[in-house]
């Protein structure tokens, strides 16, 4: 069966965004919750799994084999994705949708995958997931969250735009397919790119950075993660916004929109005048 042109992905994408635009209130946050507790169940999964090798590229490596099992999730149980929705800007231009529905879109997906997401890092951290290993999984989570706060902000800003680049022409890629299968090869690939180059996604740190903060708060954990050398005084809230999730978000924004513009300009349907 063939594929669906570049055309037919863009011009059925910014006719689903109408949906989007319009859905209830109470079936957006439902949706969006679920979508941020497939990633963060991606995140588990690849952490879990990347957390005992010492090698930082073959972790990597294991990381971004498993992770994209969560967009996959995401995409074919149809949630809603606030980094996946960047793309709607294509619907404002093509004026299907209005600025100020978009807006109320990200904010509602924003808040559900958030919600979503931290929810699940409460429950690995309060429920013995992370006691895997004898507690090296706690420590791995830990050491991932604070090497995310460390980051420079416009390091953030920058990763972030990179990283939905590549989860938005996942999304483009995946909908170029008729059937399952080639949806998650059109998806995995791209999602396992930005794992792998190490790029930022601010759905996926609502589950990474709380996780770990969540762990160097359990006595339990505390000794061992002060043993492992790893600097837990920015695991708190206000790093964790002001220094990642903010710039990433803002990046994440720019790249979904760049993926977004580009597509619409040289794909999609136009109406004439």
């Amino acid at each position: 069966m063939p594929i669906n042109s570049p055309k037919e992905v863009t011009d059925g994408y910014i006719a689903g965004a109408i949906g989007k635009a319009t859905m209830a209130a109470w079936r957006l946050l439902v949706l969006s919750f679920f979508a941020g507790m497939l990633v963060a169940l991606g995140a588990v999964a690849s952490s879990t799994a990347a957390q005992g090798l010492p090698d930082a590229g073959t972790a990597r490596f294991v990381t971004g084999a498993i992770f994209p099992v969560g967009l996959m999730m995401v995409v074919l149980l149809g949630t809603e994705l606030f980094t996946g929705n960047a793309l709607m800007v294509s619907a404002v231009i093509a004026r299907k949708i209005t600025m100020v529905q978009l807006l109320r879109n990200w904010a509602l997906v924003y808040v559900g995958n958030f919600c979503g997401a931290v929810a699940l890092a409460w429950l690995m951290a309060a429920f013995g997931q992370l006691d895997i290993g004898g507690g090296t999984l706690a420590v791995y989570t830990a050491k991932v969250a604070a090497a995310k706060c460390s980051l420079p902000w416009m390091n953030a800003f920058v990763l972030g735009i990179f990283c939905n680049l590549l989860v938005c022409i996942a999304i483009y890629l995946g909908n170029t397919a008729h059937d399952t299968a080639g949806k998650i090869l059109g998806i995995f690939f791209p999602i396992m790119a930005f794992v792998v180059a190490g790029f930022e996604h601010c759905v996926a740190n609502m589950y990474y950075i709380p996780a770990g903060i969540f762990a160097a708060a359990n006595p339990a954990y505390a000794g061992m993660i002060a043993d492992a050398g790893i600097n837990v005084s920015m695991l708190d809230l206000g790093t964790f916004f002001g220094a990642n999730l903010v710039p990433v978000t803002l990046g994440n924004i720019v790249g979904g929109a760049v993926v977004g513009v580009i597509m619409y300009a040289t794909h999609a349907t136009k109406k004439r005048s």
